[in-house]
C-alpha cells in the first residue's frame, strides 16, 4: 500500500475542521479579544473615576526635639490602614472605583528638606488625626504641589533628570532591615538614637542651587484577599522542613491504592519519630530568616512602590549625586533577608538599539508617573506584586523609610522645622 494512503484520514479530518472554521471563525474572536477589551474598559472607567477625586498636598513640619521613637510612626501607618475599602461588583465594574493610594515624599529643594504627604482630600482627617496622636507638636499645613515648580516636560534643553523605581530583591514576605536593627531601644536618650534616615538627610542637605532630589513612597492598604501571608507561611514551612499536609485523594485514587497495596484506606503508615525536630536543626542564620518572615506577616501590609528622581539645571546637574539615595537603600538591605534595588524595566540605562532615544523616553515616563503618583508599569496593574515593581511592606518597614527625626538624631541643617512648640494640635474641620 502506498505511504500517501496513510495521510488520507488526516487530510479528511483537517478538511472537516477547515469547513467548520470558515463558517464559524467569528465565534473565536470574542474569546481572543475579551482579555484586552476587559483591560481597556477597566482602565478607562478607573481613570475617569480617579479624575473626579480631589488630591491635596500636606507638609509636615516637626519641632527641634522629637521625643517619640520611630515606633510612633509605625503606629501612624497602622492607623492609616483604615483607608482600605471593599468594593461591590457595581462599584468596580460600572463606576470604576478602586483602592486609592497615599504618597509619602521626602524632598530636597536646593538643600532644603521637606516631608510631604499627597493624598485624596477625603483622607485628610484620617491622616492628620493619626499624625497628631503620635506627634502632637507637629505642624501640618496644606501646600501647593512642589512638582509644579519645575518644567513639566523634563528632561529638556535646560533641565536634566535621572531616576528609577525600586523593587524588592526577594519575595514580599522577606523583610528589609528595619529601625529595630539600628540599636534603638525604649528609653534611649535622643542624642544616642540612631535613625536610618540620618545619612540620607545629610546627603540631601548638600544639594546646591538648581538641584533637587525627590523620594516618593506610594502605598495602598493590602486587604485580606492578597495571599502574601499564606506565601510567607509556606516559605517558613519550607525553611524548617515541615512536611506538607497530604492532599485529600479521590475515591477512585483510594480504590486503586487498596488494589495495589492491599492496605485498607484507614490504615496509616507508621513513621519513626525524629529525636530532634526540624526546627531545632536550623542554623542561626536560618532562625533569623524564619523570625523575620514571621514578624513581617504578623503586621498589616501595604502595596508599595518607591521612586527616586534627581533633577537639576544642566549647568549644575551631576548624576553621581543620585548615589545619595542609593546609599540609603543599601543601608536598609541585607543579603540573607530582603532589600531594595533599581527596577530594570524602568531604569534609564539602555545599551542597544537607539539607546539615547530609549533612555530619553524612559526618563519622560518616569517623570510623568512621579507627577501623577502612578505605579511603575502603569497602566499595567499587576494582579500580585511580584516582578512588577510593586511589593508589600508592613508598617514597621514603612516607618523605617519615612519618619520624623529630631535634630539630635538627624542634625541635617536643611530640614524644615518649627521653632515654637505648639500647645495642642489645631482642631480638624469636619463636614
Amino acid at each position: 500500500m502506498p505511504d500517501f494512503l496513510f495521510l488520507e484520514p488526516v487530510v479528511l479530518i483537517l478538511n472537516f475542521f477547515w469547513k467548520i472554521l470558515k463558517v464559524w471563525w467569528w465565534a473565536i474572536l470574542p474569546i481572543i479579544l475579551f482579555p484586552p477589551l476587559k483591560f481597556l474598559y477597566l482602565w478607562y472607567i478607573q481613570d475617569k473615576w480617579n479624575s473626579t477625586i480631589k488630591k491635596i498636598m500636606l507638609e509636615v513640619k516637626i519641632p527641634e526635639e522629637v521625643p517619640r521613637l520611630i515606633q510612633s510612626m509605625e503606629q501612624v501607618f497602622t492607623g492609616l490602614h483604615g483607608a482600605h475599602d471593599v468594593f461591590t461588583w457595581k462599584q468596580k465594574w460600572i463606576e470604576g472605583q478602586f483602592q486609592l493610594s497615599l504618597s509619602f515624599e521626602i524632598v530636597s529643594i536646593e538643600g532644603e528638606i521637606h516631608f510631604y504627604i499627597r493624598l485624596p482630600e477625603m483622607f485628610r482627617e484620617l491622616v492628620e488625626s493619626n499624625i497628631y496622636s503620635q506627634y502632637p507638636q507637629a505642624e501640618i499645613s496644606q501646600v501647593d504641589d512642589y512638582t509644579k515648580n519645575v518644567p513639566q516636560d523634563l528632561p529638556n534643553q535646560e533641565w536634566n533628570i535621572f531616576g528609577w523605581d525600586m523593587v524588592n530583591t526577594k519575595e514580599s514576605p522577606y523583610p528589609i532591615k528595619t529601625y529595630k536593627a539600628f540599636e534603638e531601644a525604649p528609653g534611649t536618650p535622643e542624642e544616642k538614637r540612631i535613625t536610618p534616615l540620618a545619612g540620607l538627610l545629610e546627603g540631601m542637605a548638600t544639594l546646591k542651587k538648581g538641584e533637587q532630589l525627590w523620594i516618593q513612597i506610594i502605598v495602598k492598604p493590602v486587604r485580606e484577599e492578597i495571599p502574601w501571608v499564606e506565601q510567607g507561611k509556606k516559605i517558613v514551612a519550607k525553611l524548617v522542613k515541615r512536611p506538607e499536609k497530604p492532599k485529600p485523594k479521590s475515591i477512585i485514587g483510594e480504590a486503586l491504592r487498596v488494589l495495589i497495596t492491599g492496605k485498607p484506606p484507614y490504615e496509616k503508615e507508621e513513621k519513626t519519630p525524629e529525636i530532634i525536630p526540624p526546627e531545632m536543626r536550623l542554623t542561626p542564620g536560618e532562625r533569623e530568616i524564619v523570625k523575620g518572615i514571621e514578624d513581617k506577616i504578623s503586621k498589616v501590609g501595604y502595596y508599595s512602590n518607591i521612586r527616586v528622581i534627581y533633577l537639576g539645571k544642566r549647568d549644575v546637574f551631576f548624576k553621581p549625586k543620585a548615589r545619595i539615595a542609593f546609599g540609603f537603600f543599601k543601608e536598609i538591605s541585607t543579603e540573607n533577608l530582603n532589600g531594595l534595588k533599581p527596577f530594570k524595566k524602568t531604569f534609564p540605562r539602555v545599551e542597544w538599539i537607539f539607546p539615547k532615544r530609549r533612555v530619553y523616553l524612559r526618563s519622560r515616563k518616569l517623570f510623568r508617573r512621579y507627577l501623577r503618583r502612578l505605579p511603575p508599569l502603569y497602566p499595567r496593574e499587576p494582579a500580585y506584586p511580584s516582578e512588577n515593581g510593586r511589593f508589600i511592606l508592613n508598617t514597621e518597614e514603612l516607618a523605617t523609610l519615612y519618619h520624623f527625626p529630631g535634630r539630635l538624631a538627624a542634625p541635617a541643617p536643611g530640614i524644615s522645622r518649627i521653632e515654637a512648640k505648639k500647645g495642642r494640635p489645631p482642631t480638624i474641620p469636619t463636614g
